[in-house]
């Protein structure tokens, strides 16, 4: 079973109807128990980072995600794989989950419209259990105002608008997508089902 994190700041209902469209089992939840429990994790989430960073603690479930990540797979979706990395300077400076060296920063569009929204092609870079079936020219829907810093291992896929962007990271059983695979068609259905099937 895959737990969706409920801790109030995520977008619960688009990714709850992508998994109940692949026939996949799971919960959402912000009990601890049922984590633990758990198959795979998701972290949604939509808003800022420092307020969703805050929600997440004030829930008491980081010390639990941070242990469950080490153990099974954990995706991290929009700005739930932003808050994956060590630290956000979005209205300040806040600290994240520390799961994937990095941080977050506003994004460079060079002249272009902020906040990033559409769809963007991928380029595959390093291949990962996500990115069977995907390829380099395959498109994904993105909204998002900032983007990731993390060494070259941990990119998986990049897209481009404006500078160079981490679209998919990955480090040991922790992902994060920068897009919305719940929202990018048969691209996207089909790496959430790539994670499905790790979670099994």
């Amino acid at each position: 079973m895959i737990a969706i994190i409920d801790y109030g700041a995520g977008n619960l209902f688009s990714v709850q109807n992508a998994l109940i469209y692949l026939n996949e089992t799971f919960c959402i939840t912000r009990d601890p128990a049922m984590l633990e429990g758990c198959d795979g994790m998701i972290l949604p989430g939509v808003g800022a980072f420092p307020d969703a960073m805050k929600r997440l603690r004030a829930s008491g479930l980081v010390p639990v995600i941070q242990a469950e990540a080490q153990k099974k797979p954990l995706l991290g979706i929009c700005l739930g794989m932003q808050m994956l990395f060590e630290r956000s300077f979005e209205f300040g400076e806040t600290e994240g989950l520390g799961l994937i060296p990095g941080s977050v920063r506003l994004l460079d569009a060079g002249g272009l419209k902020i906040p990033h929204m559409g769809w963007n092609d991928l380029t595959v870079l390093h291949p990962c259990e996500l990115t069977g079936g995907t390829k380099t020219g395959d498109y994904v829907y993105f909204v998002h105002s900032f983007c990731a810093d993390t060494p070259e291992e941990n990119i998986s896929c990049h897209t481009v608008y404006g500078e160079r962007v981490p679209a998919l990271v990955c480090r040991g059983s922790v992902y994060g997508a920068q897009f919305h695979p719940e929202k990018s068609g048969d691209v996207g259905l089909n790496m959430l089902k790539n994670f499905a099937r790790l979670c099994q």
